[in-house]
């Protein structure tokens, strides 16, 4: 056996040829084995395992290290997982990664951070890094509620500290805060009217404040946010590849994207299409079109249909369907903050024609509904094209679905559809009891109940604008019942035990794809995507699964990321482009400060708090409000300021 030991042996070491009299065989990559693991292979035949073999991209042995040594050729690669946790790499159902990978590097990211001292001294140092006419972008991945101050910034901290620099920060769904020089650039003045279903908020002399409202619909963020200069398209291609490592760190391998506003096909599909023609894509995508228009959607379906049909690709990036969005009048913002909106009349009349198109063409549809009635009034259209094309077999599903009744989820399992669930409510769980009732939180989305009616169920994040595409953020919610400021939703009855949620990120999202059995385990003859585990997710403490990242993640047998005692073997990366790249400084997700957990891991009571260890936070300095005990409350429920 040869050791992984440096960068590009994974890639460059060979087995010597094998010749018999009747065929010679070429030089190849050799076979890969990982020893010393503690795998969990989601195979109920085979649940766990020490070793794992791979050959030709997918998993050939998986068992003890003698059996894994028995199946492999002479000159395989060994890699020592040093007994760490190795499981199936992650899958998410919902995300945007290709809108999302075209502007990662432009953004500030906010996801993690536990307190505004620390994300307004991020934001100041960024606006010194910002050359003119660029604008400094927090755009979604993180909520009030996970800051120990709980709160947002003011519009006067946001000036304070970039009077030049126009600065936009997306918060969920239900707002934006503009600075001045934002305002000046995207020219909103006293005489700009409100667009329907949202607010410019003013002063008393009708001036914009910087503050913009949707009620519900968030059509005014996402309008203001593209009047923001685009990267070139040689910045976008290094900032797509970026975006997908970093989800590559996290042990995501691979992604079902769901298209989004402003994200047209085929114009808006070039760079991911060039990095896959190139070699470079380090997930695997299933792609969604999402209509663009209003009152244009089957006009869109009926020509996007005659170019591309589900499952044209590969392995590596395939279409998938349509949706989220199928209508314009079937969208339920889902801002908490706001009454539920109806939808219009003219729902059903919109929706049936592409629905039955869709139906007639054998594309699978995914459909954004966060409230029961959305759902109920889609489900009569589906049931009402059923009775002329059966929808059996065309995989198509709800995404969302927070408040569904028993009877939708029993209506959409004899349609045969599924549904894919996402932690919102992990960023906006406070808003919903505050408008419905910690009762009406208690299933939302009701995941057990949808289980046990056998219904296709899959998890994912909905990243990048709303929730951060942090899967192990997911898990967490799934696991603990709470919000990022650690309100519990959930009784024990609601909650899945670590296996089960596991599998909503891995095999059970293989469904949404089309892909059953050909991924989402480790199992003789599936693709051998996997991530090593950075602390073991069945075995950490609830408060630490949201701190999880993959140390070693492969696609397809081939190294995508590795870090720390993998760092070695990681592939290059060139730098984050441009150079003022928030990515340059800051990277993605937050990681707590190393000084900080070794303070937290020498207390024994460290393992209550998952942001600072108890009142260790006072190492952390001024960042940290340590000196207000009775106040201070850290992300995912920290409650030992209180005691």
């Amino acid at each position: 056996m040869m050791d992984l030991t440096r960068r590009g042996a994974l890639a460059g070491a060979v087995t010597t040829a094998l010749l018999t009299a009747t065929e010679a065989f070429a030089m190849s990559d050799p076979d890969l084995i990982i020893v010393n693991a503690k795998v969990t292979t989601l195979d109920r035949a085979n649940p766990s395992a020490d070793a794992v073999a791979m050959r030709g991209g997918k998993f050939l042995a998986v068992g003890s290290e003698a059996q894994v040594r028995a199946a492999v050729r002479p000159g395989a690669t060994r890699i020592d997982a040093r007994g760490r946790r190795l499981i199936p790499g992650l899958i998410d159902s919902h995300i945007h990664v290709i809108r999302g990978g075209l502007n990662y590097n432009m953004e500030l990211r906010w996801d993690g951070v536990p307190t505004l001292a620390d994300a307004m001294a991020m934001l100041k140092r960024q606006v010194a890094n910002t050359p003119p006419p660029q604008w400094v972008r927090v755009v979604g991945g993180f909520t009030e509620h996970q800051f120990a101050e709980k709160r947002l910034p003011t519009l006067a901290e946001i000036n304070a500290v970039a009077p030049e620099t126009p600065v936009f920060i997306l918060h969920l769904y239900d707002r934006a805060l503009l600075n001045a020089a934002a305002l000046r650039v995207v020219g909103y003045t006293k005489d700009t009217p409100n667009p329907p279903g949202g607010e410019i908020m003013r002063d008393s002399s009708g001036n914009p404040t910087g503050l913009l409202l949707a009620q519900p619909n968030a059509t005014i963020l996402y309008a203001t946010l593209a009047k923001g200069p685009k990267l070139p398209e040689e910045y976008q291609l290094n900032s797509t590849r970026h975006f997908m490592r970093e989800l590559n760190g996290l042990g995501v391998t691979s992604v079902i994207d769901a298209g989004g506003g402003y994200q047209n096909y085929p114009d808006d599909y070039r760079i991911i299409e060039k990095l896959h023609g190139d070699g470079q894509l380090t997930l695997r995508i299933a792609y969604n079109l999402f209509t663009q228009k209003p009152k244009e959607e089957l006009k869109d379906f009926a020509s996007w249909s005659t170019q591309v049909k589900p499952g044209d690709g590969d392995d590596t990036y395939r279409h998938n369907g349509a949706g989220e969005m199928l209508v314009y009048s079937a969208a339920d913002f889902e801002d908490f903050r706001v009454e539920r909106p109806e939808m219009p009349p003219s729902m059903e009349s919109d929706l049936e024609p592409v629905v039955r198109l869709l139906a007639e063409r054998r594309w699978p549809w995914r459909l954004h509904a966060t409230y029961d009635q959305t759902i109920s009034r889609a489900l009569d259209v589906f049931e009402k094209v059923n009775r002329d094309i059966p929808l059996q077999g065309l995989n198509w599903f709800f995404d969302h679905a927070e408040t569904i009744s028993e009877r939708n989820i029993d209506r959409i399992a004899a349609l045969g559809g599924g549904i894919a669930v996402q932690h919102r409510m992990a960023f906006q769980g406070e808003y919903f009891v505050e408008r419905y009732g910690a009762k009406a939180a208690e299933a939302t989305p009701p995941i057990k109940r949808m289980l046990d009616t056998g219904l296709p169920v899959g998890a994912g994040t909905d990243a990048t604008r709303v929730a951060s595409y942090n899967p192990w953020v997911s898990l967490s919610w799934l696991v603990t019942g709470r919000t990022l400021g650690g309100l519990g939703l959930y009784p024990v009855r609601n909650r899945l035990d670590r296996e089960t949620a596991l599998r909503l990120w891995t095999e059970r999202n293989t469904w949404f794809s089309n892909e059953v059995g050909k991924k989402g385990q480790i199992k003789q003859g599936q693709l051998a995507d996997l991530a090593l585990l950075s602390d073991d997710y069945f075995s950490v403490a609830q408060s630490e699964i949201a701190q999880l990242r993959s140390v070693l993640t492969l696609l397809g047998g081939t190294v995508v990321h590795g870090e720390g005692d993998y760092a070695d073997i990681a592939p290059a990366l060139p730098r984050p482009m441009p150079d003022w790249s928030p990515v340059a400084t800051f990277g993605g997700y937050h990681r707590a400060p190393e000084t900080a957990k070794k303070l937290a891991s020498a207390c024994s009571c460290h393992s209550a708090c998952a942001v600072h260890g108890h009142d260790h936070a006072a190492a952390l300095g001024a960042s940290a409000p340590a000196a207000d005990v009775q106040s201070f409350w850290g992300s995912f429920g920290c409650g030992c300021w209180a005691i």
